[in-house]
């Protein structure tokens, strides 16, 4: 295990309507507000979402086992926001309900909006962390500066 504190710097609240690229969304306000270490919740709609859902298998690297979401889903989501050099990375988790049923997955591409989503973004000053690939583990890892 490895920590270290900030401080709380700016607070974003974000609306994406109805057919708006989520994904995509988030990183033109990253980029345009320079947001470089924050953490963010979501709550609303998705009616498109490609998602990892899990690992084949329970080892490094892992095995993606990808699902295609489509249709209206119900969203409840926590994600980081932090860079691979001047490049967003995006992690997001999201809970995507649909008539009773829930998925949980990793929300990685190809999403659009159902009817509105709602993001508050807490940007994190005074950390110095980043996002870089991370070969053994076949993935981009929190990593402390």
């Amino acid at each position: 295990m490895e920590y270290r504190s900030g401080r709380m710097g700016r607070v974003f609240m974000v609306r994406f309507d109805d057919g708006d690229d989520f994904l995509a969304g988030m990183r033109q306000v990253i980029i345009k507000e320079d947001i470089r270490c924050a953490w963010f919740w979501v709550i609303g709609g998705l009616r498109e979402a490609g998602a990892v859902i899990g690992p084949k298998e329970p080892v490094m690297p892992p095995e993606p086992v990808w699902a295609e979401v489509a249709g209206a889903r119900e969203t409840l989501g926590s994600g980081s926001i932090l860079r691979d050099g001047e490049e967003p990375k995006i992690h997001l988790h999201a809970a995507l309900g649909d008539h009773g049923e829930t998925l949980t997955a990793c929300i990685r591409r190809g999403t659009k909006t159902y009817l509105v989503l709602e993001v508050c973004i807490l940007e994190i000053n005074d950390l110095d962390a980043s996002r870089p690939w991370f070969p053994e583990g076949g993935f981009h890892r929190l990593t402390f500066s």
